[in-house]
């Protein structure tokens, strides 16, 4: 009997692929791996239709192949092992801090420096019941959580003069870390119901944050993997509307220079 429920319905971008791991790129909409109301139409169910056999055999010590997660409403890209030893191996690379993450938030407001580390604790508060979601706040009582970031563009005219595509790369993996981060230093992400103010939450069509590429070495062959995607399309028409540039062909390859 398998762990979790296929479900076939669940679909995903494949980015890379091979018999020891694969690079997808989610949707927005879809929660990573089963909870409270999503017992069968998460991501992971979608895997399992798929690559039940090699899921299954990771077991949940080894989170099913889940090395990391995305919240519902960010699109972008994840890794899934699909042995223990490319599990084994990313895991090692994660916790070292030596997987590259870097995201796309469309803000309000443009930060008071182009390129930055945010250094601040967060804390996960516990919710109170089932009905409550679980959120993080900065306080010195939490863990280390560090974000670098870097203005790509900034709306220099218009009604939503100011408004800012960043790139952001968190150094770390705290809960709603980027969201929490830009939040704190004055610009909350477009359509974030969690920690934007309504007026900004309005803005967006979702939540206004996609991670666009993950870089890390295969844990097996040693292939240095550097996984990409393009601007989201349902997000596009929000760059149109705040007048920033789309970045698809401004970034370079090395990242934010913050580290």
């Amino acid at each position: 009997m398998l762990s979790v429920t296929p479900n076939p319905t669940i679909t995903w971008t494949t980015l890379f692929e091979d018999k020891d791991l694969i690079v997808i790129a989610k949707r927005a909409g879809i929660v990573t791996q089963p909870g409270k109301g999503h017992d069968s139409d998460s991501l992971l169910n979608g895997l399992f239709d798929r690559y039940a056999k090699q899921l299954q055999k990771l077991g949940a010590p080894r989170d099913f192949g889940l090395l990391h997660r995305l919240d519902r409403f960010t699109s972008g890209i994840l890794v899934v092992a699909l042995t223990p030893g490319a599990y084994d191996g990313l895991r090692e690379q994660f916790e070292a801090r030596t997987v590259r993450k870097f995201y796309w938030a469309v803000t309000n407001k443009s930060p008071s420096t182009p390129t930055g580390l945010i250094n601040k604790p967060l804390l996960e508060t516990l919710p109170r019941d089932y009905t409550e979601q679980k959120l993080s706040k900065i306080s010195a009582k939490g863990k280390p959580a560090q974000t670098a970031y870097r203005v790509l563009s900034t709306a220099t005219s218009g009604p939503h003069e100011g408004a800012a595509l960043i790139e952001a790369r968190p150094l770390t993996g705290r809960l709603h870390q980027v969201r929490v981060h830009l939040a704190t230093i004055g610009c909350p992400i477009i359509g974030d119901d969690l920690y934007a103010p309504p007026a900004i939450r309005k803005l967006g069509p979702r939540l206004a944050l996609h991670s666009h590429r993950l870089a890390f070495t295969h844990p097996i062959s040693g292939e240095p993997i550097d996984a990409q995607t393009p601007f989201p399309k349902d997000l596009r028409s929000l760059l149109t509307k705040l007048k920033l540039k789309r970045p698809d062909d401004a970034l370079k390859p090395e990242g934010p220079p913050a580290e």
